[in-house]
């Protein structure tokens, strides 16, 4: 298995279940999570 094939086939399906799960569970909890708390600020171009 190569590096990429790592990546693409088990690492990043990881990584999305576990924040999947995560936003789930702040959600159950009453937590207002949105859009911006996984973006953060965007860089606007002045």
């Amino acid at each position: 298995m190569t590096g990429e094939e790592f990546a693409i086939e088990h690492a990043m399906p990881n990584l999305y279940f576990h924040i999947t799960t995560a936003y789930a569970i702040l959600r159950h909890n009453g937590v207002e999570v949105g859009k911006k708390d996984y973006l953060g600020p965007l860089p606007y171009k002045v």
